[in-house]
């Protein structure tokens, strides 16, 4: 009987932990989409989102990575019982990393050495846990994993922003502009360039809101 009594407890944490994650998560994005709205003078195009700090609403950009990582946090607490198998286990400090490198995001901003850091932290491990907790979940049966496809589409636009990147700076190589030298944030791109990586940015962002909502669902569903 206290097996049980054990059993439905921690379905009910699993439940609500999932709840918290959508919560998380649409806060996240809604504060996303507000930082368009609020500091439209920053170029959705070429702009990361991290430069947002250098605008007026900056404390937006804060509540936005911080519920990015309360998501990420929330959703491990639900996918708590994958521990049981290594993969699982592996996926669930996976994604507790990237929580950890997301809520460095909100504390330490563009300006900050240590904001370069946590991307390198929590980008790379947010991509990796997709798959692996995908995986882990898949593996269970019963139809309660969360598409495979949408586990693989933060590693495919993390790619696609570096890959992004690498061509943005070098129009600007050509255009004469040292990015080394440079004091402060870029004010305009010069004549002839062009640039989409902030487009890459942000779909890194909603491919990780939209496979966290998908994963919480599936918790849900059980």
């Amino acid at each position: 009987m206290a097996n049980v009594m054990s059993q439905v407890d921690f379905g009910d944490w699993s439940i609500r932990c999932a709840c918290l994650a959508l919560g998380a998560t649409a806060i996240s994005c809604v504060a996303l989409i507000l930082l368009h709205v609020v500091s439209p003078e920053f170029e959705p195009s070429w702009r990361m989102v991290s430069e947002y700090a250098n605008g007026r609403q900056g404390w937006l950009l804060a509540i936005m990575f911080f519920a990015w990582a309360a998501g990420s946090f929330a959703l491990a607490g639900a996918l708590w019982p994958l521990s049981a198998s290594t993969l699982g286990l592996v996926g669930l400090g996976l994604l507790c990393l990237a929580g950890i490198g997301q809520a460095m995001g909100g504390l330490f901003d563009i300006n900050h050495k240590l904001h370069g850091p946590a991307a390198m932290i929590g980008i790379p491990a947010l991509c990796a846990a997709a798959v692996v907790l995908t995986l882990a979940l898949a593996r269970q049966g019963g139809n309660v994993a969360p598409p495979l496809w949408s586990a693989h589409l933060p590693w495919l636009s993390f790619v696609a922003m570096l890959g992004a990147l690498f061509l943005f700076f070098s129009a600007l190589k050509g255009a004469g502009v040292d990015m080394a030298a440079q004091i402060g944030p870029l004010q305009a791109l010069p004549a002839g360039v062009s640039g989409y990586v902030g487009f890459a940015n942000r779909a890194l962002f909603l491919a990780s809101y939209l496979w966290v909502v998908l994963a919480a669902l599936a918790v849900l569903r059980r």
